[in-house]
């Protein structure tokens, strides 16, 4: 593979205008206004496990319209304050098994792992959250999925979702609700994003090689599922782009870093022909942040820093926590 995008001198000072409309806002304040007012309870079940040093929790919270959404919560056993990461789930995987997902916990933190409404089925150990909502015509796939309104569009319900579950752990009576970081990779690292945006109070967002960032560019620049999802959707339906690309300015990740201000770390690889680096580094540089830092790996594909990655995280968490 080779280097697929921009320099990586031009990439750093790369900062594109962005189509954002002008209900932004608006849009994610009612959203967020009309499932939090659906109601649901948190209910944790703890779960008999192998994994003797750990409490183990099946989580049910509401998300989306109050939809029931799963989880599993992994913390140090009897831990209490505990500061917590949420961590989301890349493209069409779910929240699989508890035991794999140790390494949060292992550092001492409640580790809260959401699954994904409707996805689960395509790699890992499975998901276990219906997405109950219908939708027009649409391509195989998510990207697709009510696309022709931001209303209807199914990665409205998924970050609600994501943002929700940020609640969710604020409700748990073992978590810090002043200490919860958000992170993820691919999709999970665009529901960061969505989550950074979203939430207030976060300790640190931690996008990891992210999805769904400058959409308009990725989408004619790469031709890697799933954003190839769309190129595919609009070959057949040529005259609706322009309405396309107007759902998905509600849900880019470059116009949701303008509302983080939480402590942020990202990454990118250059030779990343899923999410291509100048997507991500709309989004870095467009964040609002004052104290946010990027890390490149200049010879990795979508795998980027893979679990090489997670001590850097660690590290930063911690020192943002003190």
């Amino acid at each position: 593979m080779a280097f697929v995008d921009l320099p990586l001198r031009e990439l750093e000072i790369y900062r594109p205008e962005i189509a954002e409309p002008a209900d932004f806002d608006g849009f994610w304040a009612e959203t967020l206004a009309e499932s939090r007012a659906a109601g649901g309870d948190v209910v944790l079940e703890q779960i008999d496990s192998p994994l003797r040093v750990f409490d183990v929790f099946d989580v049910t919270f509401p998300g989306f319209a109050g939809d029931e959404i799963k989880g599993w919560l992994t913390m140090p056993r009897g831990g209490t304050d505990l500061p917590a990461v949420v961590e989301y789930i890349g493209y069409g995987g779910g929240r699989g098994l508890p035991s794999e997902r140790l390494t949060w916990a292992s550092a001492g933190y409640a580790h809260f792992v959401m699954d994904t409404r409707g996805q689960g089925s395509a790699w890992g150990n499975g998901g276990d959250t219906p997405d109950p909502h219908g939708a027009g015509p649409a391509l195989p796939g998510f990207m697709t999925r009510g696309i022709l309104d931001p209303h209807d569009y199914y990665y409205r319900r998924l970050f609600t979702d994501a943002a929700l579950a940020v609640d969710a752990a604020r409700r748990i009576d073992r978590i810090d609700p002043a200490r919860i970081a958000v992170v993820g990779a691919s999709q999970g690292g665009g529901l960061a994003i969505a989550s950074g945006a979203l939430s207030e109070g976060l300790v640190a967002v931690m996008p990891d090689v992210p999805f769904l960032c400058h959409l308009e560019r990725a989408v004619g620049f790469t031709d890697a599922d799933p954003y190839a999802e769309i190129v595919r959707y609009l070959s057949v339906h040529r005259d609706i782009g322009e309405d396309v690309f107007r759902t998905l300015s509600y849900i880019d990740g470059a116009n949701m870093t303008r509302r983080i201000t939480a402590p942020t770390l990202m990454s990118v690889a250059l030779m990343d022909p899923v999410c291509p680096p100048s997507t991500v580094f709309a989004a870095f540089n467009h964040c609002a942040a004052d104290d946010k830092e990027i890390v490149v790996y200049p010879y990795n594909q979508h795998e980027g820093g893979a679990a090489s990655h997670w001590p850097v995280q660690a590290e930063f968490l911690a020192s943002r926590l003190g």
